[in-house]
C-alpha cells in the first residue's frame, strides 16, 4: 500500500502515514539494545564498555549515509513534487550508487587504523583488544550499513514506509538470533555481537537494491541507470550536513562523555551512560521516524507551493511532538528501574547509578522531539545550512558546553543534566529561526 505525498495532511493522517517510519526505527534500534543485552550479560562489563567506546568512531563514518539519504530523499520528493518523475529516479539512483561509493573508499583506512583509533578513544588494556575486534569486523559490514542508512530516508519519499518497517522487523529477529547463536552458543563473544549486527545490516542494505531494481516493482521511486552530477550530489550532501553534523556531534558527545566518566567513575560509569543511551535511543526513535516520513512531506509541498499546506505541517508537528514529548519524558520516568535492572542487574550499584541516571538525563525528553524537527523542518525546504546550525548548537555548543561546565558546579550529577540544560536552550533557538523564517517560506 503506498502513501500518497500529496493531498492535506491533518493530525489523524500525520499519525497514520509517520507509524510505519516510526516502527522501523524502533524496531532498528532493536540492533544496538539486543547487543548491548547480550554483551552485557554474556560478556562483560568491560567488552561491554568498549563496544560503546569504539561505536562512535564507527558512526562518525557510517552516518555518511544517513546524510545522503536525509538530503537526497528532500530533493527527490521536492523533484516529483514538481512533476519530474523521471529525474526523481534518476536522482535516487546517484545517491544510491554515491553512498556505496563511499563505503568502499573509508572501509579500508578505519580497519587499518582501529587499534591507534581506540587507544585515542581513551581505551586501554584489554578494552583496546575488544574495540579493535569489534571495530574491525563492524567495518567489514559498512557498505550494508551504509545503505541501510541511505534507504531509510527513501522509503517514505517512495511512498512505501511500510516497506521500510517490514525491513526494520526483519534485520531485528535477524540480529537476535544471530545474536544468540553466536555469543550463547558458539561463545564468540564480541566478535559474535558485531558479526551479527553487521549480517543484519547487510540484509537491510542489500535487499532494497534488488526490490527497487526489478521491474514489478510497486513504489513510486525506481533504481535506473544515472551518471553522477556534481551539483545534485552537493545539494543532498549540503541538505542533509545537519543530520550528520547532529549524528557525528552526538557520537562526539559520546566520546566526550566516555573521557569525563572513565576520569571520574572508571568503566561503571561508561557501561551505566551506555544504558542510557540505548534506552533513550529506543524513545527517540519516535522523533527520528516521525522526522523520515515528514521531511519529504514538507519538501513535496515546498516544491508545489503549497504554502498553506506547509503552515499546517508546521503547526500540527509541533503539537503532536509535544504530545509524544510529555507521554516519552513520563514512561521513561516510570521504568528507569526496570531498565537498569534488565541490562546491569547483576551488579546492585552499577544498577542503582544507572536508574538515577536515566531519571536525570530523559527529562530532556519533553522538548528534544522540537528541536530535532526543528533541524528536519529546514532540510525539507532545502535549507540546509540553517538545518545545520540547529545540529551543530544544540550538540557541540550548547551540550558539549555542559558536560564540562555542569559536572565542575553539580558534580556527576552535572554530566546526567547536561542534555537537558542544553534541550532548554536549544529550544530558544528553534523559536527564533522558525519565526524568524516564516516571510521567506510562506507559512506566517
Amino acid at each position: 500500500m503506498k502513501i500518497a505525498l500529496s493531498g492535506h495532511y491533518g493530525y489523524l493522517r500525520l499519525v497514520r502515514s509517520s507509524v510505519p517510519s516510526i516502527l522501523m526505527m524502533l524496531v532498528g534500534s532493536i540492533y544496538s539494545v539486543v547487543d548491548g543485552l547480550f554483551v552485557s550479560n554474556f560478556v562483560g562489563t568491560t567488552a561491554f564498555a568498549a563496544l560503546n567506546v569504539i561505536w562512535p568512531a564507527i558512526m562518525l563514518i557510517g552516518a555518511l549515509g544517513l546524510m545522503v539519504g536525509t538530503g537526497g530523499s528532500a530533493l527527490v520528493a521536492k523533484t516529483k513534487g514538481e512533476g519530474d518523475l523521471e529525474r526523481a529516479d534518476r536522482l535516487f539512483t546517484m545517491m544510491v550508487q554515491f553512498t556505496a561509493v563511499l563505503s568502499l573508499v573509508f572501509m579500508v583506512p578505519l580497519f587499518v587504523l582501529m587499534e591507534p583509533l581506540a587507544r585515542l578513544l581513551g581505551a586501554e588494556g584489554e578494552m583496546v583488544r575488544n574495540c579493535v575486534i569489534y571495530g574491525r569486523i563492524c567495518t567489514a559490514g559498512l557498505p550494508g550499513f551504509m545503505l541501510q542508512m541511505v534507504f531509510q530516508s527513501f522509503y517514505m519519499t517512495a511512498e512505501k514506509p511500510q516497506l521500510g518497517t517490514a525491513m526494520s522487523i526483519v534485520c531485528a529477529f535477524t540480529n537476535m538470533a544471530l545474536d544468540a547463536l553466536f555469543i550463547v552458543v558458539f561463545k564468540w563473544g564480541l566478535a559474535g555481537a558485531a558479526a551479527a549486527s553487521m549480517l543484519a545490516c547487510c540484509v537491510g542494505g542489500f535487499y532494497p537494491l534488488w526490490y527497487f531494481s526489478r521491474q514489478r516493482n510497486t513504489s513510486s521511486l525506481r533504481l535506473t541507470y544515472a551518471r553522477f552530477e556534481r551539483e545534485p550530489l552537493r545539494q543532498a550532501c549540503s541538505n542533509g550536513l545537519s543530520e550528520y553534523v547532529g549524528n557525528i556531534s552526538w557520537n562526539v558527545l559520546a566520546i566526550c562523555y566516555n573521557l569525563q566518566l572513565l576520569k571520574m567513575m572508571g568503566e561503571n560509569g561508561v557501561a551505566a551512560y551506555s544504558v542510557l543511551l540505548y534506552y533513550g535511543y529506543i524513545f527517540a526513535a519516535v522523533f527520528f521516524g516521525y522526522n523520515i516520513a515528514v521531511t519529504p512531506l514538507i519538501g513535496f509541498n515546498y516544491g508545489a507551493g503549497d504554502k498553506a499546506e506547509l503552515k499546517s505541517l508546521l503547526r500540527h508537528s509541533i503539537i503532536l511532538l509535544l504530545l509524544f514529548g510529555f507521554l516519552m519524558t513520563l514512561v521513561s520516568e516510570l521504568s528507569a528501574g526496570p531498565a537498569a535492572r534488565l541490562f546491569v542487574g547483576y551488579d546492585p550499584e552499577l544498577s542503582a547509578l544507572t536508574r538515577h541516571a536515566i531519571r536525570l538525563y530523559m527529562i530532556s525528553f519533553f522538548i528534544a522531539g522540537i528541536n530535532l524537527f526543528t533541524s528536519a523542518w529546514f532540510t525539507g525546504l532545502g535549507n540546509g545550512k540553517v538545518s545545520a546550525i540547529v545540529s551543530f548548537v544544540r550538540n557541540l555548543v550548547f551540550e558539549l558546553g555542559f558536560v564540562f561546565l555542569l559536572p565542575a558546579l553539580m558534580g556527576t550529577d552535572g554530566i546526567w543534566l547536561a542534555v537537558d540544560a542544553a534541550d532548554f536552550c536549544c529550544l530558544i533557538l528553534c523559536v527564533i529561526l522558525i519565526l524568524a523564517y516564516r516571510k521567506r517560506y510562506g507559512y506566517q
